[in-house]
């Protein structure tokens, strides 16, 4: 079967075995390994990615599913260099350890945000229930989430910008102006 997808802007169109999970796809035949393969169950949420938008285990949706869909997954969310304000604060508040489960961490955080663009730690911890990190505690996964919250213009999705003290956004940031 064809599919047609925009992964993390550039559009693609393979053959697929109608049985092709979304995470081996992305993996395999366009190479984006930086969307991780946990437990192939769904449970743990390291292959997290945005499917039109929305965080889904891709794991758990057939490649064939995302046909005519845009999907964005870790390696598509920095811009010009920069990275995404959730991905810096998770640099910025050492919010992974081993890092096998940073990427779905992220991705989920990043749909949180936009739902919910300033969560107070429990409704961040809500946000994260199915995404599991064996090794930090998420104390500081928390943490950079909450900061990223402070970067971040209100509801914004993959494409958002730093915004600094003031509340003024940073052209050199995301994307640019």
């Amino acid at each position: 079967m064809r599919i047609t997808v925009t992964v993390d802007g550039t559009q693609y169109s393979d053959e697929v075995e109608p049985r092709t999970l979304l995470v081996h796809y992305l993996r395999e035949t366009l190479g984006k390994v930086g969307t991780v393969i946990g437990c192939d169950t769904s449970n743990c949420g390291a292959c997290t990615v945005h499917l039109n938008g929305q965080s889904v285990k891709s794991c758990s949706v057939l490649a064939v599913q995302a046909d005519g869909c845009e999907i964005t997954t870790i390696e598509g969310l920095a811009r010009d260099g920069q990275l995404h304000p959730v991905q810096q604060a998770f640099h910025d508040n050492h919010a992974l350890q081993c890092g096998f489960c940073t990427p779905g961490m992220i991705m989920q955080s990043i749909d949180l945000l936009a739902d919910n663009p300033d969560p107070d730690e429990k409704a961040v911890r809500e946000g994260l229930e199915g995404n599991l990190c064996r090794c930090t505690g998420y104390q500081n996964i928390v943490r950079a989430v909450r900061d990223a919250a402070q970067h971040m213009s209100p509801g914004a999705g993959p494409e958002a910008e730093r915004v600094d003290g003031s509340g003024v956004r940073e052209p050199s940031a995301i994307g640019g102006e």
